[in-house]
C-alpha cells in the first residue's frame, strides 16, 4: 500500500523527489465536450460561472482518473483584466484575444490597482476555493494562466510585439515587465485561493515565435523573475520543438518543464535538462490522444515511461472532443506500466 496521495506524489515528482509510481495529468487544458454533457458544465457559461468551472475540472479527475485538477480552461483570463477584447468562443472552442489594448504604444499603461477584481479573475479564484475545498487534502490543484511572454504579445498584439523585439527594444521590455509583474500578482492571488501548483503555458515564447537569442535575453530573466516570485511550485508549458531552447528553459527556476511530442526523444531531452526541473509530457493531444486508437494512445503513453518521462501528460491542451475514453487510457496505460 502507498503512502503517497495523489497531491504528495505529484509534489515529490516535481521536486525530482522518489515516488511510487510516475504521476499521469494534465497540466494543460483539460475541459471536454462530453464531460460537458455528463455533468451540465458547459463552455462559454463555464468560462464565467465558478461553480460550473470547479465542476467541470473536478469531472474528469472523477471520470478519467487524471491526478490532479486544474482551472480555467483558457488563456485569457489575466489579459482580458488587462484591457484585451476577448472572444468567449462556444462549447467546443477555448476563449481567444480578439483585440488588443496597446497596439501603438504603450501610453497609459500600468497595472491596475484593482487587478484581482477585474473580469473573470475574481471567478476563477471562486472556483479555485471550491474545488480546494471539495476535492480534499489529497488532490493537487492547479492555477492555469497565460505566462508573461504571451501576456505581453496580447497587450501589444503579434505583430506590435514582434517588431518592437527588432526595432524598439526599449518597448518590448517594458511591455514584458508589465507583463511579469501582473503574472506574479495574479500567480499568488490563485496560490492564496487553493492552487498548490501554477502551470503557466505561454506560447509566443516558442522557437516557432521567438529566436533562442531572444529567449536568452528577453525572455528568460522575466521567467526567471516570475518562478522567483511565485509562492508555490511551478510549471511552465512552451508549445512546439523547444529543443533550441530547452536548456534555457531549465535555468528559468520552474519545478517542472512540459513539453510536446515535437521535442522527439524524451530520454534526451532528459539529458539536457538533467537535475534542474521534472519533465512532463508529451502525448500528442491532436495526433494521438484526440483520433486514438486507445492502443495508440498506451503504447506511446508507456514509451514515454520507458524512456523517463517523469510526470506523464498531454504535451498540450486537450482537445475539446477529446472521447473520455481516450483520456482514461492515459491513466490506465501508466498503471498498466507498473503492474
Amino acid at each position: 500500500m502507498s503512502n503517497f496521495t495523489m497531491q504528495t506524489r505529484l509534489l515529490a515528482a516535481l521536486k525530482g523527489e522518489a515516488v511510487d509510481k510516475v504521476p499521469v495529468c494534465s497540466v494543460t487544458q483539460t475541459g471536454i465536450v462530453e464531460l460537458m454533457d455528463k455533468v451540465g458544465a458547459a463552455w462559454p457559461e463555464a468560462h464565467s460561472n465558478a461553480e460550473l468551472m470547479a465542476k467541470l475540472a473536478l469531472s474528469n479527475q472523477e471520470l478519467s482518473g487524471l491526478e490532479a485538477v486544474r482551472v480555467p480552461y483558457c488563456l485569457t483570463v489575466l489579459v482580458e483584466a488587462m484591457g484585451c477584447e476577448i472572444n468567449m468562443g462556444t462549447k467546443n472552442r477555448q476563449p481567444s484575444v480578439i483585440g488588443n489594448p496597446y497596439p501603438k504604444n504603450l501610453d497609459g499603461a500600468e497595472l491596475p490597482n484593482d487587478l484581482l477584481q477585474r473580469g473573470r479573475i475574481p471567478v476563477v479564484l471562486e472556483a479555485l476555493k471550491i474545488v480546494k475545498e471539495k476535492g480534499g487534502s489529497s488532490l493537487p490543484v492547479l492555477g492555469g494562466m497565460e505566462g508573461p511572454v504571451t501576456i505581453a504579445s496580447d497587450l501589444a498584439g503579434v505583430k506590435s510585439f514582434m517588431k518592437w523585439s527588432i526595432k524598439k527594444p526599449a518597448l518590448f521590455e517594458q511591455v514584458l515587465d508589465l507583463a511579469t509583474e501582473a503574472a506574479i500578482l495574479y500567480a499568488n492571488a490563485m496560490v492564496e485561493a487553493g492552487a498548490d501548483v501554477i502551470s503557466v503555458a505561454d506560447p509566443v515564447a516558442s522557437p516557432d515565435l521567438m529566436s533562442p537569442a531572444a529567449f536568452k535575453q528577453y525572455l528568460q530573466p522575466r521567467l526567471q523573475k516570475f518562478a522567483a516570485s511565485v509562492n508555490a511550485l511551478t510549471i511552465l508549458h512552451i508549445c512546439g520543438n523547444v529543443n533550441s531552447i530547452l536548456d534555457y528553459m531549465a535555468d528559468c527556476g520552474f519545478e517542472g518543464l512540459s513539453v510536446e511530442e515535437k521535442i522527439g526523444s524524451v530520454k534526451a531531452a532528459k539529458t539536457v535538462v538533467g537535475k534542474r526541473a521534472t519533465l512532463i509530457g508529451n502525448i500528442s493531444s491532436p495526433f494521438t490522444l484526440l483520433p486514438g486508437p486507445l492502443e495508440q494512445i498506451k503504447s506511446e503513453a508507456k514509451q514515454a515511461l520507458e524512456e523517463g518521462i517523469e510526470v506523464l501528460a498531454p504535451g498540450c491542451g486537450i482537445a475539446p472532443i477529446t472521447p473520455l475514453k481516450n483520456v482514461k487510457a492515459l491513466v490506465e496505460a501508466r498503471d498498466e506500466y507498473y503492474a
